[in-house]
């Protein structure tokens, strides 16, 4: 299985890229992760409806063949991070070929998106900035799979 993060907009601020890459490095150690960053949308016709649906239309674009695509998203399913653990191992039993994670702009994604993902899950109820977010989420990641692995990076 392949992780692959789509994500809208740059990450500008060089210690949250240094930490991203950071985390990105000790994932692939237990298997290949992708990042793309596709570019934001900035004065669309139809406001914010319209900046989230064709944002969505890039991403669902992306998105590789033989793809889970994950929406993360503020109405999705809040995880513990040892059952988020458990919910990555059932994906990595399923065959799935590309776990596809999705972060939108900033007025989050599309309808089109939502309803074509296969699942949602949210970080928090608390809002974040989109940079912080990416970090966040990588280090997530890699604490799913050291937690799988019984390695002593996660505490309970």
């Amino acid at each position: 299985m392949k992780l692959v993060l789509l994500s809208i907009g740059k990450t500008s601020q060089k210690h949250i890229q240094e930490g991203i890459k950071h985390y990105t490095a000790r994932i692939s150690r237990y298997m290949p992760i992708d990042i793309k960053e596709l570019p934001d949308e900035k004065k669309v016709k139809g406001g914010i409806k319209g900046q989230k649906d064709k944002e969505a239309s890039k991403i669902l674009s992306a998105l590789p063949k033989s793809s889970c695509l994950v929406a993360l998203d503020e109405y999705g399913t809040e995880m513990g991070s040892v059952q988020f653990a458990k919910w990555m191992q059932k994906r990595m039993n399923s065959g799935v070929k590309n776990l596809v994670f999705s972060i939108g702009g900033p007025f989050g994604h599309g309808s089109e998106l939502l309803e074509k993902a296969d699942f949602k899950i949210s970080l928090s109820k608390m809002t974040f900035p989109h940079d912080l977010i990416r970090l966040l989420f990588v280090e997530q990641l890699y604490r799913a799979m050291t937690i799988l692995k019984n390695e002593p990076y996660h505490h309970k």
